[in-house]
């Protein structure tokens, strides 16, 4: 039975391998059943899921999800907490430990074989210091996703689900919202978590699109774009644009492309929408290769 939500078994067991977390793995246990009830929760696990895990730290969760799902791949880069786990989850036979980092693993061919051609559901407490590379990671590489529900640092939550014009609105709001349907369902305190974070956190549910909700001819380059505009945010998009390196768009084109769009010359980039970069994208695509 899952019991490591109860603080008192967490010290416990950190105590017993005489384990100290580490800041530059930026290990924050969870210590809270209600909160890890609302994580399951918003996953909606099933026993027909396959769900990878990305750092399970000692296991917390990682219960709670074996006694769920038909099927556990926790992925954990600290080799000093897979003695832990292989103590704390040797009840659950649906679970497979592997040690790696995730950024430097082939993961959509993993999830592949873990799920069986089927998408997988990905449920974790995300250090916040790589939450973006690890997201973006998974949807770039087009890792077979049916939902990625996560604990995030309560500032990146809200840059995922913010709109134009908002002072959250950035390219990760953007890049999220062109692959999923980002919702917060929980806010989490400083003191869920065993050592206490300096901020609070957010469980956000990002469920993935079949298909994205705008249509653009190069994605990449979309999102070249998108960068270059937030990279500079306070000049004009058309200045944002024409300076950046890389890009080789001409200011004067990206006026006149905005112009089409019935855009004015001196819109930000932080007040186009999702379907207006792609618009914008694929106006720019057209006149390179007139």
């Amino acid at each position: 039975m899952a019991d490591l939500g109860i603080p008192r078994n967490t010290i416990e067991v950190l105590q017993k391998h005489r384990f100290t977390t580490r800041k530059k793995y930026g290990q924050n246990f969870l210590i809270d059943t209600n909160v890890l009830d609302k994580i399951i929760r918003a996953a909606d696990i099933t026993e027909e899921d396959c769900v990878l895990e990305i750092g399970p730290g000692i296991g917390t969760m990682t219960q709670y999800l074996a006694e769920q799902a038909g099927k556990v791949t926790a992925v954990e880069i600290d080799g000093e907490l897979i003695p832990i786990l292989e103590e704390t989850l040797a009840a659950y036979e649906n679970v497979t430990v592997i040690h790696q980092d995730i950024l430097k693993m082939d993961v959509k061919k993993y999830a592949e074989a873990w799920g069986g051609g089927r998408p997988v559901k990905v449920v974790a407490n995300l250090p916040y210091y790589i939450t973006t590379p690890i997201i973006m990671g998974l949807f770039e590489s087009h890792v077979p996703l049916k939902s990625i529900t996560v604990m995030v640092q309560k500032e990146v939550a809200n840059r995922m689900q913010a709109g134009p014009g908002t002072k959250d609105y950035g390219a990760l709001s953007l890049a999220v919202q062109y692959y999923a349907k980002p919702e917060i369902v929980a806010n989490v305190p400083p003191n869920c978590f065993l050592p206490r974070p300096a901020v609070g956190s957010a469980v956000v549910r990002l469920t993935g699109y079949a298909a994205p909700p705008v249509q653009t001819v190069d994605e990449k380059k979309m999102f070249a774009l998108i960068r270059a505009a937030f990279n500079q945010r306070r000049k004009t998009l058309a200045n944002s644009l024409g300076n950046a390196s890389g890009l080789e768009v001409k200011k004067e084109r990206v006026e006149q492309a905005l112009e089409r769009m019935g855009l004015a010359a001196a819109i930000r980039g932080e007040a186009l929408t999702l379907a207006q970069y792609a618009e914008l994208s694929n106006l720019l695509s057209e006149q390179q290769g007139n």
